[in-house]
């Protein structure tokens, strides 16, 4: 029955109370250095300042005291997708560099920089699903919706709406986890009736074709499910903008800005190196 578990490689979105230095932060400082983080590694362009983001999220995934096995197994579902993307840099990149070309069939070749274009695909897809697990780990809802609406302050003056853009954060982070639930319910379904699930093949291109056919009933329940949690908020009377306050006041202290330092720096240094 594990072919059927996606729940448990779903890490994005599962706090974690580990009682870590990290968690004592403010959350303000814990979502901008993840968000100035996050910036850095989906804008370096060398495979060297990735490796050292890569590093930098392990370290802090120890310093949160959050399983490495835990953190990696979040790896595990997005992971055939990475690799096919990375094989399709591999077979049809462009034959237009100043590297010669190892392999050569026709449409297909492979030369090193289409390897080095491959690899850094790989470093940057892991470090970025890492870190948002990292993040999701360290901070629970309330914190992050506090936080938020702290940092989105000023541009209610400018007529934004924050309160809307807080609460659709909320909710995303809330429904990934019911997602993986649905999923495992139509997969279910579809093996009920004669699909190929369980089989032991763990073929990359056969996981591919097997994800396929989740994808349209998944969207479908889950518009229906968006749509019958707008309707709970209206009936109950749901309204954001003025008006709202919070009993939660956050505290920003040395330490919070200590963080957002180093988190500054290896942000810079990760998008220079």
């Amino acid at each position: 029955m594990h072919d059927f578990e996606f729940q448990r490689y779903v890490t994005v979105g599962q706090y974690l109370a580990t009682d870590s230095p990290l968690h004592h932060l403010d959350p303000r400082a814990r979502l901008v250095s993840g968000a100035l983080l996050l910036i850095a590694i989906t804008a370096a362009p060398h495979l060297s300042g990735l490796g050292l983001a890569l590093v930098v999220v392990l370290l802090a995934l120890v310093a949160a005291r959050i399983p490495l096995s835990y953190a990696l197994r979040g790896l595990v579902a997005p992971l055939p997708f990475i690799l096919f993307l990375a094989l399709l840099q591999i077979l049809f990149g462009s034959p237009g560099n100043e590297f010669p070309a190892w392999f050569t069939l026709g449409p297909l070749h492979t030369s090193k920089m289409d390897l080095l274009i491959g690899s850094i695909i790989i470093v940057r897809f892991a470090a970025l699903i890492l870190l948002i697990s990292l993040t999701s780990a360290i901070i629970s809802t309330s914190e992050l919706v506090h936080s938020l609406q702290a940092l989105l302050r000023p541009l209610a003056t400018l007529g934004i709406p924050t309160q809307d853009l807080v609460l659709m954060a909320q909710v995303t982070l809330r429904f990934l986890p019911l997602l993986a639930l649905e999923a495992e319910r139509i997969a279910k379904a579809q093996a009920s009736r004669g699909a190929e699930w369980g089989t032991g093949k763990t073929g990359i291109l056969r996981r591919v074709r097997q994800a396929l056919p989740l994808l349209v009933p998944l969207f479908l329940n889950s518009l229906q499910r968006a749509e019958a949690l707008a309707l709970a908020m209206e009936a109950r009377g749901y309204h954001g903008g003025k008006g709202r306050t919070s009993m939660v006041e956050l505290h920003f202290r040395f330490t919070d800005a200590v963080a957002l330092v180093v988190s500054s720096a290896l942000s810079t240094l990760i998008m220079l190196l």
